[in-house]
C-alpha cells in the first residue's frame, strides 16, 4: 500500500468522490471483506460488494486474499493507498493552467501553479512506479511569521534574489544528458488546522 496515490483517470476520480466509496476506501486501510465492511458502514453485503468491484476495476482497491467460507469464497480487499490525490489532469481541458492567469502575485495563479505541480508529480510518480524506480524530488515546507506587510515584501524579494542566484549558478543549458527540473516557491497565509 502506498502512502499517497494519484488519481489521473477522470472515471476513477468520479467514483472515488462518491461518499459511500470514499468511506469504504477509508475503512480499507486495513484489509476487509464485503461482509466485514457491510457491518461497519450499515449497508447490505451485496451493495458493498458492488462498490468494491467498482473500486477494484479502477485500481483503488486490490485483492489481498481469497478464503473459503462455507460454500462461498470470501474476497479480502484493501485500499491501494492510505490517501489519494486527484490530479488536475483528470479535468482534461479545464484543468488549471498558469499561462491563463500569468499574474505572479495572484492567488489564482498560485493555485494554477500548485495544480500543475500536483499533475506533474503525479505523472512522475506513476511513471516511476511502473518502472520500479525511485523518483528524485526535494521540497521545503515551513512557516514564517511576518511582523508587517513590508517585512513580507522584503522577504519575498530576498527569496526571489536567492533563488535567481542559485538558478544562475547551477543551470547549464548545454549540459549533455542533463534534465530540466521545475522550481516552485510559494508563500501564502497559513490556514489553521483542525
Amino acid at each position: 500500500m502506498f502512502d499517497v496515490a494519484v488519481i489521473e483517470d477522470p472515471a476513477a476520480a468520479e467514483i472515488s468522490l462518491d461518499p459511500i466509496r470514499a468511506r469504504l476506501l477509508a475503512e480499507l486501510s486495513e484489509p476487509g471483506s464485503a461482509t466485514m465492511l457491510a457491518a461497519k458502514v450499515g449497508l447490505p453485503r451485496q451493495k458493498v460488494n458492488y462498490h468494491l468491484r467498482t473500486l477494484e476495476h479502477h485500481g483503488l482497491v486490490e485483492l489481498v486474499e481469497e478464503r473459503r467460507k462455507g460454500n462461498a469464497i470470501e474476497r479480502v480487499m484493501r485500499a491501494t493507498a492510505a490517501s489519494y490525490v486527484i490530479s488536475p489532469a483528470a479535468l482534461g481541458a479545464v484543468q488549471p493552467d498558469p499561462s491563463r492567469a500569468p499574474d505572479g502575485l495572484s492567488a489564482r495563479w498560485l493555485l494554477a501553479v500548485a495544480s500543475r505541480l500536483v499533475r506533474d508529480v503525479g505523472t512522475l510518480i506513476t511513471g516511476a512506479t511502473k518502472a520500479q524506480q525511485r523518483l528524485a524530488t526535494f521540497a521545503v515546507d515551513g512557516t514564517v511569521r511576518f511582523s508587517s506587510a513590508a517585512d513580507r515584501a522584503a522577504f519575498a524579494e530576498e527569496l526571489a534574489d536567492a533563488v535567481t542566484r542559485l538558478v544562475s549558478k547551477y543551470h547549464d543549458e548545454n549540459a549533455e544528458g542533463g534534465r530540466d527540473h521545475r522550481i516552485v516557491v510559494a508563500v501564502h497565509p497559513s490556514v489553521p488546522e483542525g
